[in-house]
Parts: C-alpha cells; sequence; structure tokens
C-alpha cells in the first residue's frame, strides 16, 4: 500500500530528512533561517570549516513550478541544493542547484551542488547570524525559572 502524504507532511519529512543528512555531512543545520534579502531557507547548514549550505525544499511539482525564487539563495551560502521527496519527477527542476532526495528518516545526495565560495566579509556576518540564531533558540526552549 502507497502512504499519501500532503504537502505540510511532505515539506516536514523531507525537510527532517534534509536535516539528518546535513547532520550526517558534518554539519549543524538550522531550519526557517531568515536571510538578509528578506527569503528564508528552508534548512541552512554550517560545515565544520565554515562552510554554508542551504537546502530549498520542494513538496511537490506545483511547489516548484510556482516558486522561482530559489536563485536568490545562492549569495548567502556556498553551495545550494534542492531536497525532494524520493516521488518527485526530478526531471522537472533545474540541473544547476545540487539534488538532494530525503525522506523522514534521511537522505542522500543525487546531485551535488556547485561550489561558489563567499566573500569573507559576508561569510563573517551569515556566520555570526547563524551563531546567535541557534543561540537564541535554543535560549527559547529551555525552561525559564
Amino acid at each position: 500500500m502507497d502512504l499519501i502524504f500532503s504537502r505540510p507532511q511532505t515539506t516536514l519529512s523531507v525537510t527532517r530528512g534534509a536535516a539528518r543528512l546535513m547532520i550526517d555531512l558534518g554539519y549543524a543545520p538550522l531550519l526557517e533561517v531568515g536571510l538578509p534579502n528578506g527569503r528564508r531557507a528552508d534548512v541552512m547548514a554550517i560545515g565544520r570549516r565554515g562552510d554554508i549550505v542551504i537546502c530549498e525544499v520542494k513538496s511537490g511539482i506545483e511547489d516548484y513550478r510556482v516558486d522561482r525564487k530559489w536563485g536568490e539563495y545562492a549569495p548567502f551560502c556556498d553551495a545550494f541544493f534542492f531536497a525532494v521527496a524520493p516521488e518527485f519527477p526530478q526531471h522537472v527542476l533545474s540541473e544547476t542547484p545540487g539534488l538532494i532526495v530525503a525522506d523522514g528518516f534521511g537522505g542522500a545526495v543525487v546531485r551535488e551542488a556547485p561550489v561558489t565560495p563567499l566573500a569573507p566579509a559576508r561569510r563573517k556576518a551569515l556566520t555570526l547570524a547563524f551563531a546567535r540564531l541557534g543561540a537564541l533558540r535554543t535560549l527559547r526552549d529551555q525552561p525559564t525559572g
């Protein structure tokens, strides 16, 4: 029996799997990260050497066709990936970004993302903002008093 997931369930599952993959690859991910240009990265992760990866989750073909803002993430990462569910029709995706196929348990890199290193000043600003966001989220999730 095939399981049919709603768009929100698919988004949650793919996001979870992409984040778990990032951890497996040695990255520290955060979800729903606001960028300086007003966009929001579904998954943003920082590596041991300070490299920054963004994964844009696509829950279905309609989501991909309607949402063309993904090109605006490149100035804020060294590598950019689409993350999709296993049943997503991969042939419709642009071949420029990397590609991750993920479900709620993990994921796999199907196509490596081209690497375009960030300028040092931008990397520093993004790294500091990432660290502050992670620290504030950790504090928010702690019991007080």
